[in-house]
């Protein structure tokens, strides 16, 4: 069976995006800090008829994700699909008070942690001439927002890095794409706040993967 690796997995659209490749099939291997939370979430998948397992790691530790990936690859075989979603917190920075420490935790867990995550898993996938990656990020990787200054940076070099990858690996049939958040992610909003439910915007990601046709998708407004 085929297999998703999910870093960042967590009890909204990790869940939800494990729901819907889980539901077509495939294996799944959740990746977050919490080894409590990842038992949890594979509980709710195998009372859906979904096999899932999870290996804890820190996404901001490269050792540590490249070790939890090789052990989802030796469980389940190579990884066929990456969905790359760690939240590294939000610090409310302005773009002047962006210090090198302060940037620090926001490069090594969207930046660093996704060069981590793909170069584990790629080898697999060029092996078999077949993969998809997908990134996420927030809206501010296109439009920055002032209040986030410092996720802006890394979810930009992130973006422009699964972009690059679009562009030089698809003729060895790994297809890459970034999706781009730009509303709040739930059931329900306040009052005048875009948002749209998890399990709604985890169908985005499996039409990526099925359609193959673009390198990016922007979900909001």
């Amino acid at each position: 069976m085929p297999t998703i690796a999910i870093v960042g997995a967590g009890p909204g659209l990790g869940l939800s995006i494990a729901k819907v490749f889980g539901g077509h099939g495939f294996d799944v291997a959740l990746v977050s800090r919490s080894k409590d939370k990842l038992d949890t979430l594979a509980a709710e998948l195998a009372e859906a008829g979904i096999t899932a397992e999870g290996f804890p790691a820190d996404v901001a530790d490269s050792a540590q994700l490249a070790t939890a990936l090789e052990q989802a690859i030796a469980r389940f075989g190579r990884i066929d699909v990456l969905e790359f979603s760690p939240h590294a917190g939000l610090t409310m920075t302005a773009p002047q008070d962006v210090t090198v420490d302060v940037l620090r935790q926001q490069i090594d867990s969207l930046l660093y942690g996704a060069v981590t995550a793909v170069q584990t898993v790629l080898p697999g996938m060029l092996e078999a001439g077949a993969g998809t990656l997908l990134f996420t990020t927030g809206g501010g990787a296109l439009t920055p927002y002032p209040m986030l200054a410092d996720a802006n940076i890394a979810q930009a070099g992130q973006r422009n890095w699964a972009l690059n990858l679009h562009n030089t690996l698809a003729d060895q049939g790994i297809y890459t794409a970034n999706v781009a958040i730009n509303l709040m992610i739930g059931t329900e909003a306040p009052e005048g706040v875009p948002h749209r439910s998890p399990d709604d915007i985890a169908l985005d990601y499996w039409n990526l993967h099925v359609s193959r046709d673009q390198a990016e998708h922007f979900i909001g407004n």
